[in-house]
């Protein structure tokens, strides 16, 4: 089946690190979440219900209003395994909330995966876009022309007050989320991170993990959202994030080039020591593979690890996770089997330098 390749492949378009400040900015996404009008949310809908909501969902992408995404793949949750599942939930093509329904979850995806709508997740209809380096204007720009395909066809639940309702209250208003993954292991280095993340939470965004709420903040790794999607426009949202996200790049850019000046020979000689160990390494846990690949993303960036093909790198942050692993060795696997594995593949790849 086409919708395979979602699952085989661990490098989606939107990370191939050609995007603007991409050394600092892995990905920008906005998530847009609607619910239909006079439906219970999924949490209370019943099973004909979430049918219903799926059926007139999926409709409106069987009705080639979509097309202009080219052709897209629809995946009901039911078609794939418990382990498909998770790659996608590590691929970012899924929340785990969606991964755990049961009942009539479905996805629809673009081609190049830059663009899931998810159905039935927390809320009815879930769209997500996602753009390489620091492209959040563009992506909300995609995010906003699909809502506005859905909305042709469905009448989504809005209050005159409050906004567009949502599940979660956090949510309800524009009902927008616009984050910003970032690198940011300068600024761990010289003992700024504390600060600069105090001061990002005091002007109304969060900040969280590779995985979004509920996840640490492992490999310098970032992501930087929005917490208010009431009370403000879309486009000041976005705004608001822009700004301070603009200014996080520069104090990066600023603490690497401090590091590079002040410390050159520590820091050449940790990058390159994290690449020996990943390149002989016969047992490797993740929270260890994350922080030495950060080194060496690092060492790529500088010029320290010109050898190193930056798009290996975003591959790892994929295939080195649990569920990719057990897919690419074909075999159910224990944490001490997951290790071995995940060094066994590290090493492969970063022999293979392209």
């Amino acid at each position: 089946m086409a919708k395979r390749k979602f699952v085989k492949q661990a490098l989606s378009q939107w990370m191939n690190g050609e995007g603007p400040d991409s050394e600092v900015v892995i990905s920008s996404r906005v998530r847009i979440a609607r619910n239909i009008r006079n439906m219970p949310f999924p949490m209370m809908a019943g099973p004909t219900q979430s049918l219903s909501v799926m059926e007139q969902l999926l409709g409106v992408a069987e009705s080639g209003r979509l097309n202009g995404l080219g052709k897209i793949e629809q995946i009901r949750l039911t078609e794939l395994t418990e382990l498909e599942k998770l790659v996608l939930v590590e691929k970012h093509l899924i929340s785990p909330n969606l991964a755990n329904e049961s009942r009539n979850g479905a996805l629809i995806l673009s081609p190049n995966e830059d663009i899931s709508v998810m159905i039935n997740e927390e809320d009815h209809l879930r769209i997500q876009c996602l753009r390489s380096g620091f492209q959040v204007h563009e992506a909300w720009d995609s995010a906003s022309k699909i809502d506005d395909i859905f909305e042709e066809q469905v009448d989504f639940a809005f209050d005159e007050k409050h906004g567009f309702l949502t599940s979660c209250p956090t949510n309800v208003g524009t009902g927008i989320r616009v984050s910003v993954m970032m690198h940011l292991p300068a600024l761990v280095m010289t003992g700024q991170i504390s600060r600069i993340l105090s001061a990002v939470t005091q002007v109304g965004l969060a900040v969280r993990g590779l995985y979004g709420e509920g996840s640490e903040a492992t490999g310098n790794l970032f992501q930087v959202s929005n917490q208010i999607t009431l009370g403000q426009s879309e486009q000041e949202i976005i705004e608001n994030l822009f700004q301070v996200a603009r200014q996080m790049i520069e104090h990066e850019k600023s603490a690497r080039s401090k590091l590079l000046t002040e410390s050159r020979l520590r820091v050449e000689d940790r990058v390159r020591r994290s690449y020996g160990i990943l390149s002989q390494a016969l047992i490797m846990d993740s929270k260890e593979a994350s922080q030495r690949l950060s080194d060496i993303r690092l060492g790529v960036h500088l010029g320290l690890l010109p050898e190193v093909n930056e798009l290996i790198l975003n591959e790892l942050l994929v295939s080195t996770q649990p569920g990719f692993l057990q897919q690419t060795f074909g075999e159910a696997m224990s944490p001490e089997d997951r290790d071995r594995s995940r060094a066994e593949l590290i090493r492969s790849r970063l022999a293979t330098r392209s």
